[in-house]
């Protein structure tokens, strides 16, 4: 990943100095030009001069938040379509666990109605992921080097694939063990009678957390392709890694039970291996030495 270098401030610039021109007097870039991670080094470092202001950052972000935004609401429009639909495929497994008899319920007018439209918001998300993951990958590729700017397309689908994987997971798995778990708190002297806002909002919180849990991957695998980690140091460190997944798990899981928090660190300590492995097959390759370098 590039900095956004400062301005130079020298008075008289060479106009050399910016770009690498073949040249019979300069046999430093003849022998560069040879060895063609050299060439693409240089590239890069060309690719890497453009400026940008903090004001240019602001603009830059606030074009691709708008446009994110307008996705989304063309997502949730084309939700609110099928909304009955979409309604019966999220309240089955809330209904399908409670006692026989039993429904949710709501107490408040409009409870029912903003329920219909959280559902088509969070429907409209997922429909626009592709697009807004874009638009997260335009705002960062003015920072990045030539070679960088190529993962473009796995970055966006690999994201879409992996934030749609833990929706999924979230919703058949993680979910109806967590909402099972306290369901089974009924007696004869305790009726289970869920109020239907606190009931998705669980839902929700659990859906979005798996979503980003599941970010994993793409992420180790950039940031091994940049360099900045390898999959030794991530097996060096399993022991912490471990412990921290079962802290966040902790944290992000809306009912603090132990069988929710077990159902979100197992996935993740999974992904973490799966990612060990994406860090070893796209790892940064190193260059070998120059054996004339090395007796030097």
């Amino acid at each position: 990943m590039a900095l956004v270098p400062f301005p130079n401030k020298t008075a008289n610039p060479d106009p050399y100095d910016d770009a690498l021109e073949w040249r019979p007097d300069t046999p430093d870039v003849v022998e560069g030009a040879e060895n063609a991670e050299d060439v693409e080094d240089a590239e890069d470092s060309d690719d890497a001069g453009g400026k940008m202001s903090f004001l240019d950052h602001l603009d830059e972000l606030r074009k691709r938040i708008i446009r994110a935004v307008i996705a989304i609401a063309a997502g949730f429009l084309l939700a609110c379509i099928f909304i009955q639909q979409i309604f019966d495929f999220i309240m089955r497994p809330l209904q399908a666990t409670l006692p026989a008899g039993g429904k949710l319920v709501y107490t408040e007018p409009t409870e029912a109605f903003v329920l219909y439209i959280k559902i088509a918001a969070i429907a409209g998300l997922l429909l626009a992921s592709p697009a807004v993951f874009t638009q997260l990958w335009m705002f960062i590729a003015p920072g990045l080097y030539q070679h960088e700017k190529k993962m473009a397309i796995p970055f966006v689908a690999l994201s879409t694939i992996f934030f749609v994987a833990g929706a999924a997971f979230s919703h058949y798995i993680v979910f109806p063990m967590a909402w099972t778990f306290f369901v089974g708190f009924g007696s004869d002297y305790l009726a289970f009678m869920p109020r239907i806002e606190p009931a998705f909002a669980m839902y929700l919180k659990l859906l979005l957390a798996m979503g980003l849990v599941f970010q994993m991957p793409t992420l180790v695998l950039f940031l091994a392709r940049m360099g900045v980690i390898t999959a030794g140091w991530m097996v060096r460190n399993l022991k912490y890694a471990v412990l921290i997944i079962f802290i966040v798990s902790a944290v992000v899981t809306p009912g603090g039970d132990p069988m929710s928090q077990t159902a979100m660190a197992g996935p993740m300590i999974g992904l973490y291996f799966i990612s060990i492995g994406l860090a070893w097959l796209f790892a940064k390759k190193k260059r070998p030495r120059d054996p004339e370098t090395v007796n030097d």
